[in-house]
């Protein structure tokens, strides 16, 4: 390791100052564009040992457990951010990774995320001989910071740590590191937990005991079993009112999540039977089923009965239909996409290329492709353009505040 005084020439990919080495670039956390510091250099990695000119975009973050103090939980990486370059960077995250494919469609400006919004959170936890730890790891390590607070976080999640802290400590069993996914419901938080061993009913007896002395939790699992579920966690898709099984997939934002199904929705236009691959519980099918026959498609039995539910038990609705079928496997050929005038597909981070490449050979005119990737989206865009598909417009979401992750919309069509 040797000290080096640098001068950072841009912001990386996951958010770290970027200097120009002699051998490479190094990556220092924390420092931002134009700034000159003295490093501790090891490798590609540097750390910060004191500063001289600092960017006039460096603000105060707003968290105590920021930083590159020892108590930082590593969650946030860019809260010493302005906004404007802040939102500049998720643009250009976008802007990167299509071009990256030969792809300079029209980025749109990013859909700011706000302080608050964030109403699914997952946190790491362990327990100890005196408590439970609750927080987020340590940049890079297994180290878990417990929090006392956490801007990004719904104040209905912050204001409850306690109460998730006293869950927590009725479902673990030993010292072993489990996650808690939290997801801020209408009706109350549904709290999952994950990786931990079978409970015993002893232990059952006693999260019954401490949720039932608690106030506004819906729901409690272990391991995807419902151990105590005082009232069903509801969530609102545009109107209609899902309960969704434990832990599973809901867009980290209300406020993204709504942005997202204006866009897609809006370039549905009038189109009269419509089909969501990667439906989930139903985030874009049952906002489509308003005005369009939809057809869901989803691997996840249980995600898939809740969209069904919720369709078959709201009114004002056209019919929604659902295929269980996973499509990294068995995707829809041209043959199964030809009764469908339009195409929304939301997959996980891996992109769906497979599908893509059947979706190529159709002739459905009007696709959007929602996806929290940018790299994998830019792939599967280049599958579609190749195949005579026109970009109509991209739109990064920010739903992931002070991360270097992002959410983008693109809307194609075909003449």
């Amino acid at each position: 390791m040797s000290t080096v005084h640098v001068t950072i020439n841009r912001l990386g990919a996951q958010g770290d100052g970027v200097a120009n080495g002699e051998d490479g670039p190094v990556y220092v956390p924390y420092a931002l564009p134009g700034e000159t510091l003295a490093i501790a250099r090891n490798g590609d990695h540097g750390t910060v040992m004191s500063t001289g000119n600092l960017s006039p975009d460096r603000i105060e973050p707003v968290c105590r457990h920021f930083g590159p103090d020892g108590d930082a939980c590593g969650g946030c990486s860019l809260q010493h951010l302005a906004k404007a370059p802040y939102n500049d960077f998720k643009r250009q995250l976008v802007i990167d990774a299509l071009k990256s494919k030969g792809l300079t469609p029209d980025v749109k400006e990013t859909v700011e995320c706000h302080p608050g919004e964030r109403r699914r959170t997952v946190f790491s936890a362990r327990k100890t001989e005196k408590e439970l730890l609750l927080g987020y790891n340590r940049a890079e390590t297994n180290h878990i910071i417990s929090i006392v607070e956490c801007p990004i976080a719904a104040p209905g999640i912050v204001a409850r740590l306690d109460a998730i802290r006293a869950i927590g400590m009725a479902l673990a069993t030993g010292s072993e590191t489990f996650r808690i996914s939290v997801l801020e419901s209408l009706s109350g938080l549904d709290i999952a937990a994950e990786g931990l061993k079978p409970l015993s009913d002893k232990q059952r007896r006693k999260v019954t005991e401490t949720v039932l002395a608690l106030k506004g939790i819906a729901r409690v699992s272990a391991n995807g079993e419902i151990v105590l579920e005082p009232q069903k966690p509801v969530i609102d898709f545009g109107g209609v009112k899902v309960s969704p099984p434990p832990g599973s997939f809901t867009q980290a934002t209300k406020e993204a999540e709504e942005a997202m199904a204006t866009l897609v929705h809006g370039h549905m236009g009038k189109a009269k039977r419509v089909l969501d691959l990667f439906a989930g519980s139903g985030t874009f099918a049952l906002r489509l089923a308003r005005t369009a026959r939809v057809h869901a498609v989803e691997s996840d039995d249980k995600a898939l009965k809740a969209l069904d539910h919720a369709a078959r038990n709201s009114q004002g609705l056209k019919p929604v239909s659902i295929e269980k079928r996973d499509l990294f496997r068995r995707p829809l050929i041209p043959m199964d996409l030809k009764h469908f005038d339009a195409v929304v597909f939301d997959p996980p981070r891996a992109g769906a290329e497979v599908q893509v490449k059947e979706l190529a050979r159709s002739n459905i005119k009007t696709i959007a492709a929602v996806s929290c990737n940018p790299l994998t989206l830019a792939r599967d865009l280049r599958i579609l353009v190749d195949a005579g598909y026109r970009i109509v417009s991209v739109t990064p979401v920010d739903q992931f505040l002070w991360s270097p992750h992002v959410e983008a919309v693109a809307l194609l069509s075909k003449v």
